[in-house]
């Protein structure tokens, strides 16, 4: 059998979520996978292929943006495999974390407990940063438990249409290309040139970098 992947759970979750009426996106901000339904909290899961202490460590933290944080394992083998599961069952349910599991022969999410009552106290500017990156990110170009080297944020998707807006039409005032593009910040990103993608060429006007023009819509963050 080949070695299970932290991506190898994102589908299956992803479809649990769905079903319940949650809109899901991956790799927002530092959760692995966040829902959003009307009139609910955030539910952030958590994906790992076994119980560690790190996933108990990453639950708690984002505990802090959340009430409904959740961890999602691949389903034990075997007995010995339920006894260590049942085990880790009961310290999530003291620290307040629902737990999901993940039959990956059949795509089935099992939920064996929801989050607890407890209640840390939550960073709410990190909290706004998440819903905030959530609203602006385009789709869901992610794949849950991917590292963030591939990772596409909402800031690198309105570099890009920056990107192509003068690849087009060549040098352009900022103020058109946020017009013509939606971004609203288009200058403020462009002048910051976090990619190496652009260059002021006069007042108020920018033009693709030889970065630029060879970046054919990579993804890497």
């Amino acid at each position: 059998m080949s070695q299970i992947r932290e991506t190898d759970l994102y589908l299956p979750v992803k479809a649990f979520l769905e079903s319940l009426g949650y809109e899901v996106k991956a790799e927002v901000k530092d959760a692995d996978v966040v829902a959003l339904r009307d009139g609910a909290p955030p539910v952030i899961v958590e994906l790992k292929t076994g119980f560690s202490l790190l996933l108990l460590q990453q639950g708690v933290a984002r505990q802090a943006l959340s009430d409904q944080v959740y961890l999602a394992v691949p389903r034990w083998r075997g007995r010995a495999g339920w006894r260590m599961f049942k085990g880790n069952l009961g310290l999530c349910r003291r620290l307040g974390l629902g737990v999901l599991s993940v039959d990956l022969a059949t795509g089935g999410v099992q939920l064996h407990h929801e989050p607890g009552a407890t209640r840390p106290r939550r960073n709410a500017r990190k909290a706004r940063g998440l819903l905030g990156e959530f609203a602006a990110r385009e789709g869901d170009p992610n794949l849950g438990g991917s590292r963030a080297g591939g990772r596409v944020t909402a800031y690198r998707q309105a570099a890009e249409k920056c990107r192509l807006h003068l690849s087009e039409h060549g040098p352009t005032k900022g103020a058109a290309v946020a017009q013509a593009t939606g971004v609203v910040q288009a200058t403020r990103l462009m002048r910051d040139n976090h990619y190496g993608w652009f260059t002021k060429v006069s007042v108020g006007i920018y033009a693709l970098t030889e970065a630029g023009r060879g970046a054919g819509g990579g993804t890497a963050e």
